[in-house]
């Protein structure tokens, strides 16, 4: 594929991508990114971000655990609070990576760190091959990927015992995954943004079984569904090679 055609795709994901979150009102001001996950309850996504602070903050104090610096990749990183959270664990280096400049463009202004980085990019381009990562994050951000054969070009650049981390996502049974790609069809057709239901992609835990994975969370867990716990998204780790 041509570096024009390439630019081009980018460059009409995130036209669309933008149009949907304008649409849907996910624009925040500087002062709610900084923020961020806390927000107002009277914010329509209040309910949300309670999920999301609660996967963020188990994620965080799971990477403390393991007592030693870390070099941390984000990709689709998108406005940059998670990067920006994430860049408090101690000896820390954290890059958030994504396509989306528009995003891009008011994390790095907003999020100042000295150990934080925001890169435009493509994971898929291979743009890491002198690097070693730990731990690479895919935060709400998987779906927008066609198959979980994106982490083939993570692999090489994950240092031994590193693992990638999958949280804030669905996974569907089989069964499930025409009806779930339908409901998402429906909801961009009335947001007035129907090609957007071509970029967000329905993963089913079928694909996980080709991997060495661990449910560090499974939602449908009998003792999950027995307590009540009513976090909806798995998280996932999936180990290096």
């Amino acid at each position: 594929m041509d570096s024009n055609h390439t630019n081009a795709t980018r460059n009409s994901f995130e036209d669309l991508y933008i149009n949907a979150r304008e649409k849907e009102q996910r624009i925040y001001t500087d002062g709610q990114l900084l923020l961020l996950p806390d927000i107002a309850p009277s914010h329509p996504y209040y309910k949300e971000w309670l999920v999301r602070k609660h996967s963020s903050e188990r994620l965080i104090k799971y990477l403390k655990s393991k007592g030693k610096p870390l070099n941390i990749l984000e990709i689709g990183c998108g406005n940059g609070w998670l990067s920006a959270r994430l860049s408090e664990i101690e000896n820390s280096t954290i890059t958030g990576l994504d396509i989306n400049k528009t995003e891009l463009t008011r994390a790095s202004t907003v999020f100042k760190k000295s150990n934080l980085q925001f890169i435009y990019g493509n994971i898929a381009d291979h743009i890491f091959l002198d690097q070693k990562f730990d731990v690479v994050i895919f935060a709400a951000s998987l779906q927008y990927f066609p198959s979980l054969a994106i982490f083939n070009p993570i692999f090489p650049i994950l240092s031994p015992q590193g693992e990638i981390h999958i949280v804030d996502t669905p996974f569907y049974k089989p069964r499930l995954v025409a009806a779930a790609r339908e409901r998402t069809r429906a909801y961009y057709t009335a947001l007035h943004v129907p090609e957007m239901a071509d970029r967000y992609h329905h993963h089913s835990v079928d694909e996980l079984k080709k991997m060495d994975h661990t449910f560090l969370y499974d939602p449908n867990s009998f003792m999950n569904k027995l307590l009540r716990r009513s976090h909806p998204f798995p998280w996932v780790v999936i180990h290096s090679k």
